[in-house]
């Protein structure tokens, strides 16, 4: 009876503190994502059949006035909005299905629209994954401020990259490879995504300007959730004294340019971290699926509620981003097409569109197959 009991309690603890943290962050994501492509695509004119949180069989749903199907799917992993005159979740064309739609019905059909329609219908799921995250950064800013400590070295690690390149306690950051440093924070947010590039360092030291270069080296930490992660480092440390720690506190308009401001240094270092993964100089180690967020959720949890509020905004930000990368089927691959359309001033062939579309749907199954592998089995 004892191991009946552990097992139950084991369980009711991995639903309550994983996996519905999990379900909270992915929904509400899923939801933004999708909204979007709705709200835009319903202004522009265009019918939508469904709108589902998920993939796969229906658990949950009903019928607006509109004739949209609202639901809720058994695979909670996504979700999709589908346009009148789509064959399917991934808004392909379904050339059969658009010659038997009534008139009333192609006025409203998604492939039928002009481009700029369809170009802003796709483009607005991401779009609104950006805005969640930065409405997200805006209320915690103004709720908590943000603690900032001035750009000083109070000391430098022997023999690393900062004291191969002559940097000395005391010395301020003015600018690191080009963006403008005016706290200690923002070194870490540059330097920690760039180990292994040489980075040019503009650097005052009794009032006067020098640059040196130093090349950050990978380390690894463990973050705020526990995980460890591998960043760059250039052995430089700030302490209290020449730091002077203090809390900026925001008014609404500061914060939602504060909020704006996090929002597209995020964007800018998930740029840089998949450049450098192709490239191979990046740990694929860091990469992850649904096990390690659900894991990260469950984390985030445990530590309050606004932590795991943080963890849907990074998500996000991370979601809308990856959406935009040019490859069929995600948002971006749409994009492309839509691009070429509108320079052409005709639609990319149906031949040359389904192959791109394999090949598109090939390479996001295999990167999905890689993350769980990497979930699953670790490196």
């Amino acid at each position: 009876m004892g191991d009946i009991a552990a097992f139950f309690l084991a369980s009711g603890t991995f639903l309550l503190g994983t996996i519905i943290p999990f379900l909270f962050v992915l929904t509400i994501v899923v939801f933004i994502h999708e909204m979007g492509h709705y709200l835009v695509g319903r202004w522009c004119g265009i019918g939508v059949r469904a709108f589902s949180i998920g993939f796969g069989p229906e658990l949950l749903g009903l019928t607006d006035r509109k004739g949209t199907r609202w639901k809720i799917s058994a695979i909670p992993l996504g979700g999709y909005v589908k346009f009148v005159g789509d064959v399917g979740a991934t808004s392909q064309p379904d050339p059969e299905g658009l010659e038997e739609l009534s008139d009333s019905e192609r006025r409203t059909a998604f492939h039928l629209q002009p481009v700029w329609k369809r170009a802003a219908t796709v483009f607005a799921g991401p779009f609104f994954n950006f805005l969640l995250t930065i409405v997200v950064f805006s209320v915690m800013f103004t709720m908590y401020g943000r603690y900032v400590a001035e750009p000083m070295v109070a000391e430098v690690r022997p023999d690393s990259p900062a004291a191969m390149a002559g940097i000395e306690p005391g010395d301020r950051f003015v600018s690191v490879d080009g963006t403008s440093i005016e706290t200690f924070g923002d070194v870490q947010r540059v330097v920690s995504a760039r180990a292994g590039d040489p980075l040019v360092f503009v650097m005052e030291r009794d009032g006067e300007e020098f640059r040196t270069v130093a090349t950050p080296e990978a380390t690894e930490q463990q973050d705020a959730l526990g995980n460890t992660i591998r960043i760059g480092v250039i052995g430089v440390v700030n302490n209290e004294a020449l730091g002077q720690p203090r809390l900026i506190e925001y008014g609404p308009v500061e914060a939602v340019g504060a909020g704006i401001s996090e929002t597209w240094s995020i964007i800018t270092r998930t740029g840089q971290f998949l450049k450098r993964l192709v490239a191979g100089r990046e740990d694929r180690c860091q990469l992850g699926g649904p096990v390690k967020i659900a894991d990260m959720a469950g984390q985030a949890a445990s530590l309050g509620f606004e932590w795991l509020i943080q963890l849907v905004a990074l998500l996000s930000v991370g979601i809308g981003f990856l959406n935009l990368l040019p490859i069929p089927p995600l948002d971006g691959g749409h994009l492309m097409f839509y691009a070429f359309e509108a320079v052409l001033r005709r639609p990319v062939s149906e031949r040359v569109m389904e192959a791109v579309y394999r090949a598109g749907m090939l390479m996001v199954l295999v990167f999905m197959g890689f993350v769980f592998w990497n979930d699953l089995f670790g490196c």
